[in-house]
Order: C-alpha cells, then sequence, then structure tokens
C-alpha cells in the first residue's frame, strides 16, 4: 500500500555558500574578468567560467542552474567560501516542510548518503534507485539584494536577491527511477514530478520519461499530478519533458526566472499588465489545466476555475516565506507566526491589480514583507511545494 503524497524524483546533497563580496572580488581579480565577458550561457567548463556566470547572474538578480564540466572546479571554488551542508532537491526540502505540519509523504529518491538519511522526516517512507552511497555536492552561491562586487573594471550591484546553482552530479544525471515507485504510488491522492532538469542525455531522458510515463498512467485516476519545473541544464530538453508528460499534468509549477526562459524574454514581475501577460503567454505554449507561477512577490495560478487552488497557494506563500526568513532552522510555531504578518504593500497592489484584469481565470495572491537584507533564498520553490500540495488532499480544493 502507498501513501496519499508520493514526492519524485531526485535528491542531492548542497554546499550552501554564505555571501562574501570579499572572496568573489579577489576571485574576478585573480582571473582578470571583464564587463563584456559577463555571460550565463553554456556549461560552466574552468573555475574562471564559474565566476562569469556568477557575475552575470548577480548583475541581472536572476537565479538559475548550471552544469559544472567537473566535481573538481566546484570543489576549487567551494574551498574558497564559508558554506554549510544540507540536502536539497524538490522531494526532500517539500518533505521536510510537510512535516513542520503533520503530513508524512512517501519520496522517490536517486541518491543516498549519511546527509540524506539524516534529513529525511521521521515517519516518511521512501525509495531509492542508488546501486550504492555517493556524494557529488550542488554548490549552491546565494546573494543577498544589494550584494556588491567592485573589482577592476566590474562594478555590480544586486538589484534583488536570489541564488544559482552549480552541479556535477553523475546520479542526478541518470535519474535512475526505482521498480517500486510504481507499487509506492498505488494509493496516491498527489504525485509530484520534478528534477528531470539535471538530466543532459536525449536517450537517457527518452528511457526514464517511457518510464515515467507507465508509473504515471497506473496512479489512481483522481490522482492530481503536479509538475515542478526547473533550471534544465540543456534547455533543448525541457520540450521533450513536457511533449511526454503534457497529458498526465494536472498542475504545472515554476518560478519567475523559468517563467521568463520558457519565453526567452524578461518579466517585470511588478507590472501587473506585463506578468499577466507573461503567465497567459505560457499557458498557451504549455497548455495544461493549471499553471502556477511562484515568487518573491506573489503567486499566481491560472486556468479554469482556479479559485479553488486559494488555500493551497496561501500555505504554500506561508511555508516559503517561514523558510525565506528562517531557513531550515523553522518549527510549527514559526509557520503560525509567519501567518500573522503583514503582506508586502507593493504585491499587495499587484495581486488586487491582477485579480481584476483576469477574472475568474486567475487568481493572485501576494506575499509577506520578509526583510531582504537576511532572506535564505535556496529552496523557496521547493518548499512552497511542501506547503500547496498537503492542501489538495483537502476535498474542498479538488
Amino acid at each position: 500500500m502507498g501513501k496519499s503524497i508520493v514526492l519524485g524524483l531526485g535528491n542531492c546533497v548542497d554546499y550552501e555558500v554564505v555571501w562574501d563580496s570579499e572572496t568573489i572580488e579577489r576571485l574576478v581579480a585573480e582571473n582578470d574578468i571583464l564587463p563584456h565577458e559577463l555571460t550565463a550561457e553554456g556549461h560552466v567548463s574552468s573555475p574562471r567560467d564559474l565566476v562569469i556566470s556568477l557575475l552575470h547572474f548577480l548583475q541581472t538578480g536572476s537565479g538559475g542552474e548550471r552544469f559544472v564540466r567537473s566535481q573538481s572546479i566546484l570543489q576549487e571554488i567551494g574551498d574558497r567560501l564559508r558554506k554549510r551542508i544540507t540536502v536539497g532537491g524538490t522531494p526532500v526540502r517539500a518533505a521536510i516542510a510537510m512535516s513542520k505540519r503533520g503530513y508524512m509523504p512517501a519520496l522517490h529518491l536517486v541518491a543516498m548518503n549519511s546527509h540524506v538519511r539524516k534529513a529525511i522526516p521521521r515517519g516518511c517512507d521512501w525509495v531509492c534507485s542508488a546501486a550504492r552511497e555517493e556524494l557529488h555536492p550542488h554548490l549552491i552561491l546565494q546573494f543577498p539584494e544589494g550584494a556588491q562586487v567592485r573589482s577592476g573594471s566590474i562594478s555590480i550591484h544586486a538589484p534583488r536577491a536570489n541564488r544559482v546553482i552549480y552541479v556535477h552530479d553523475p546520479v542526478n544525471d541518470k535519474m535512475a527511477i526505482s521498480p517500486h515507485l510504481e507499487e509506492m504510488s498505488s494509493d496516491a491522492r498527489v504525485f509530484l514530478v520534478s528534477g528531470l532538469n539535471a538530466m543532459r542525455s536525449d536517450a537517457l531522458l527518452s528511457e526514464r520519461l517511457a518510464e515515467l510515463s507507465g508509473v504515471l498512467a497506473s496512479l489512481p485516476q483522481d490522482t492530481i499530478v503536479f509538475y515542478e519545473d526547473a533550471g534544465f541544464h540543456d534547455p533543448a530538453l525541457s520540450r521533450m519533458v513536457r511533449n511526454a508528460l503534457l497529458e498526465y499534468i494536472d498542475i504545472y509549477s515554476l518560478n519567475e526566472d523559468e517563467l521568463a526562459g520558457h519565453l526567452e524574454r524578461s518579466v517585470a514581475i511588478l507590472d501587473p499588465v506585463d506578468a499577466l501577460s507573461a503567465v497567459r503567454a505560457l499557458q498557451r505554449i504549455i497548455p495544461v489545466p493549471t499553471l502556477v507561477v511562484h515568487t518573491g512577490h506573489w503567486v499566481m495560478a491560472s486556468g479554469t476555475g482556479v479559485g479553488r487552488f486559494e488555500r493551497p497557494v496561501r500555505a504554500g506563500i506561508v511555508m516559503a516565506c517561514t523558510r525565506m526568513r528562517l531557513g531550515d532552522d523553522l518549527g510549527s510555531a514559526d509557520v503560525r507566526n509567519t501567518e500573522t504578518m503583514t503582506v508586502r504593500p507593493d504585491s499587495a497592489e499587484f495581486a488586487s491589480a491582477v485579480n481584476e484584469l483576469g477574472g475568474d481565470e486567475i487568481l493572485c495572491i501576494p506575499s509577506f514583507a520578509i526583510n531582504a537584507g537576511h532572506a535564505t533564498t535556496v529552496g523557496l520553490g521547493d518548499t512552497f511545494v511542501g506547503g500547496f500540495l498537503p492542501m489538495l488532499l483537502d476535498e474542498r480544493t479538488v
């Protein structure tokens, strides 16, 4: 017998870097980086490439995920910076969030080691496709709003807080699916698909999509399939995933950076007309029943009858904002405290305008006011998912 909520597919160990402008400035000087070189395109093939990529993200205030050619590159940069070890991947972070409210989902994992074992909430069932224990840490560089880098001709001031994920992870690249996933999902009412963005081989991805499609086809007829998007290491594979899974997906969720990436244009996230236009344009590209875009300012759901998702959206915002202000060190009382906080005035004004413009097919809810100087930017989307999904079990929302 399975669990009501099943979370898949991948997981990892994260090295979360504490922002340090002085060290980044030394790396810029040592690598003689010039302003015209700043780009986030392509894979990272050297420590210098990684610094250039980070500066581009810092300059734009955007976030993303990039493949790195070797673990030694990550180690060389990581050894220069202060960091802490956490466990990531949407299934684990979402499960941790759910556990704060007494929900114990089942997880599908692809990597196992002592860090992962310790992080899985007690009471959660899990299966893992790994044949042996391995460690391929992801390097996450998060920066606060206003972070500065000044070195030589480089002068950058981050317009907003965000994070960049650098990855060399053969385990998540393969994304092996456990043969026990289908059995574990036999009673699922909610099924999460995430992590496919880490794959880089179209042939291997095609195999995994065939396996996953078989699992999704076997789910109970009323199971809600929730797809959490992410920054694909090879953007060309994103369309391949959508084409294979679109018929199964009920809710397609993503953040503002992924929204901009799909549309290949920037989105003014506090401009009601531009943001609403962007969400509607994406729903034409990805014609799912419900599209959910989550940002640090607001969450917007688009689709027929989206009003029924108000409770899940609000729960997701509360959980993500609690993580934003406290990081991993959050408890049930902290979640309740977040519920009493005031919302961002600019976000409230934005949401009011969007709801008026969007009519019955749009639901927009503002985020809470969090001290941007101390905000956690890692795992917010995962934690939003952890707040959102349990509310789908309530028959009033489905």
